[in-house]
């Protein structure tokens, strides 16, 4: 507990879902009180900003889009004792960096697996289904007549899929696509799972997966083994019936090696809600395509899943501030 008079600063770099704001600002009245300063706009803080709104601060609550490095530690200085991350991925953090000067992190896995399990399962399906070309032939006229094989695309029923990254949201994108009747789930990754015998999971060597797999999602995080590693010689192993679908991160992909897949037939189909760079530019090739549908990143994005996030993310703060538990620390 610190006594009244020493306010602990806090910057938080975007406006976050009022669930958080709430606890900081009774934080500003009790507990520890803090003095909040906020970028108050839906758009990301700029870099400049940034700089100058951590000076002296001991927490920092901040997005995935803002890189936390060692120009923004050195501004903020040797009073910051926590970073609190809305998000699930830590990417955007220097962890070396920030371990070397004892500052805590938090961040809010497990709340936001459904909502992206489910967007995941939404993506596959419209992908599949080609459900955004339907929706824009029924706009533009294109809708004649019944045609036996107009807009035809692939189902699950009776498929083998295969995820990339069996962890958390793997698990749970694996579990609601079970009841579609899908014959055989693949997975690969670092370990066998002993949880993945609930859906009958099979451990495999990812070209097994590859080869075999008539629906490829990615589920894993990003480390140096896996950036880039859908690449050319990724995506030829594939079946050419084969419907691809990321929802974990855009660095996982080569993006130019999947536009050239897309575009010459050697696989059926992409979704994507994540990209390199995001947004991304409104002229990139990937665009172009009819077989490809790109969302903006919301796999998270139900009201009460941004809700909870902001509740954690600011719990979290408080914890590191305070020297006490963090609901979600993260161990590294």
């Amino acid at each position: 507990m610190h006594t009244v008079g020493k306010l602990m600063k806090v910057f938080v770099t975007r406006r976050i879902p009022q669930e958080g704001m709430k606890i900081l600002s009774a934080a500003g009245t009790a507990v520890c009180m803090c003095e909040v300063s906020l970028w108050d706009s839906e758009e990301p803080v700029p870099r400049t900003e940034l700089l100058k709104g951590v000076q002296g601060a001991q927490g920092l609550l901040c997005l995935l889009s803002d890189k936390i490095d060692t120009e923004v530690l050195d501004a903020a200085g040797p009073n910051l004792k926590v970073i609190s991350t809305l998000s699930v991925g830590f990417d955007h953090l220097d962890l070396d960096e920030i371990k070397k000067r004892g500052i805590r992190v938090g961040y809010t896995p497990d709340v936001l697996t459904d909502a992206t399990a489910e967007l995941t399962v939404a993506l596959l399906l419209s992908t599949a289904r080609r459900l955004p070309e339907g929706v824009e032939e029924v706009k533009n006229g294109g809708w004649s007549s019944w045609k036996p094989l107009w807009l035809c695309g692939y189902g699950l029923s009776g498929s083998t899929v295969g995820i990339i990254g069996l962890g958390r949201i793997g698990m749970a994108i694996a579990k609601r696509l079970m009841p579609f009747g899908v014959k055989r789930l693949l997975y690969s990754g670092r370990t066998a799972k002993a949880y993945a015998a609930e859906v009958n999971g099979e451990f495999v060597p990812l070209d097994t997966l590859l080869s075999e797999s008539d629906f490829i999602i990615v589920s894993c995080s990003l480390t140096p083994e896996t950036q880039g590693l859908c690449d050319k010689a990724f995506f030829s192993k594939m079946k050419n019936t084969a419907v691809f679908v990321n929802s974990s991160r855009g660095a996982v992909v080569n993006q130019e090696d999947l536009y050239q897949a897309l575009k010459n037939g050697q696989i059926a189909a992409a979704g994507l809600d994540v990209t390199t760079p995001e947004p991304l530019p409104t002229n990139h090739p990937l665009l172009t395509l009819k077989n490809c549908v790109v969302l903006p990143h919301i796999g998270s994005a139900t009201y009460s899943t941004r809700g909870i996030m902001s509740d954690l993310a600011a719990r979290n703060l408080l914890g590191g501030l305070q020297g006490t538990d963090m609901p979600s620390e993260l161990k590294f």
